[in-house]
């Protein structure tokens, strides 16, 4: 199947870390402008680089039983997926997918001989100590996981910025997806991970 259709799969991940370096709350019709225009603009440069290249080398092998006409000569039966991108992302350090922020400090026990380690996603730490709302208190506070809208010591608008998964209500998931999903002719991953508060 893969070399009768030639799919390639091309995909996003970091879109979250992009919204918080933008200062674009995740939930925001702002962010899903973005979101739409980001894709289409991959899809766009992706299906033309297509197109060339069928033209040039032909289209894939299983052309003729597809649903395509003889108006484009699209090398790949699909260009474009959203994957999940857990580890991947972990690598690049930078945010998974089209997800939000799942936490913004968390810790790992038990490692180095019995010791624990706080990670801080690197914008939030920067964005608190330049705007002097960091404290070792808030860090324990969001490691516990406590979420940072319960907090009167920080800004509204770092909490609308740095909005986390659990934060953010099913429908606004639903809505960036839908967004993105509109460009994307493959699969897309996006996972919904709910507080309490939204079952």
């Amino acid at each position: 199947m893969t070399k009768s259709t030639r799919k390639v799969g091309l995909g996003v991940m970091g879109f979250a870390d992009l919204l918080i370096a933008l200062k674009v709350p995740y939930h925001s019709d702002t962010a899903l402008n973005i979101g739409r225009t980001l894709i289409s603009f991959i899809r766009d440069v992706a299906d033309q680089t297509s197109i060339d290249l069928g033209k040039a080398r032909g289209t894939f092998p299983d052309w003729d039983n597809s649903d395509y006409t003889a108006t484009y000569t699209y090398r790949n039966a699909c260009r474009l997926s959203v994957a999940p991108t857990g580890t991947i992302s972990m690598i690049a350090d930078t945010s998974s997918g089209i997800e939000p922020t799942f936490a913004l400090a968390w810790r790992k026990s038990n490692i180095l001989e019995g010791k624990s380690l706080y990670y801080v996603n690197k914008f939030f730490e920067d964005t608190a100590k330049e705007y002097d709302f960091y404290s070792e208190e808030l860090m324990e506070h969001l490691a516990k996981g406590g979420s940072l809208q319960d907090r009167d010591d920080v800004p509204d608008w770092a909490k609308d910025v740095y909005v986390t998964a659990p934060d953010i209500s099913p429908a606004a998931h639903v809505n960036m997806q839908a967004a993105f999903q509109e460009a994307v002719d493959a699969g897309i991953s996006k996972t919904i991970n709910l507080s309490l508060i939204h079952i």
